[in-house]
């Protein structure tokens, strides 16, 4: 475990460089008042027992991973969860099945949405706040912190 905070709302899997953006974006998450765990397996395929009794306790599941969606970790996981009839929603993050232009590694993460800040706004996004098993709590506002309203920004 990378990280851990207090409320169990969604578990983040960030697999190998993916790790360290996910962690400041937990830290991000604890601002906007989203509980965040998140791991980086040792390994992923097959999925880790461990990783799927770990999420039964959270109310969603976000993979991240710096490689192809299709067939890659985040469709392991959600078919692990679904065979152990693990009922949390998964969102996975990576990089879709289409030919890319070339760039730098970051310029090529920010345009597939894996920047930090996309990460951020993506897993505030898709997590449920309302009630739930894992505590009584609901989103405060809008938008996470450290990003502008389209409205304000006009």
């Amino acid at each position: 475990m990378l990280y851990e905070s207090e409320r169990r709302t969604v578990l983040i899997v960030g697999v190998g460089a993916m790790a360290g953006p996910c962690v400041r974006v937990a830290h991000r998450l604890a601002d906007d008042g989203v509980g965040a765990t998140v791991i980086d397996p040792r390994w992923v395929k097959p999925v880790p027992e461990g990783l799927i009794r770990l999420a039964r306790g959270y109310r969603h599941v976000v993979t991240v991973e710096d490689s192809g969606r299709m067939g890659g970790v985040g469709t392991a996981v959600t078919q692990a969860l679904r065979d152990a009839r693990v009922s949390v929603p998964v969102d996975v993050i990576g990089i879709p099945q289409r030919f890319l232009d070339h760039g730098s590694r970051g310029e090529l993460l920010a345009e597939l949405g894996l920047a930090e800040d996309a990460l951020h706004k993506a897993v505030y996004g898709a997590v449920d706040l309302g009630p739930g098993k894992n505590g009584g709590f609901r989103r405060s506002g809008g938008t996470p912190s450290n990003l502008v309203p389209i409205a304000d920004n006009a």
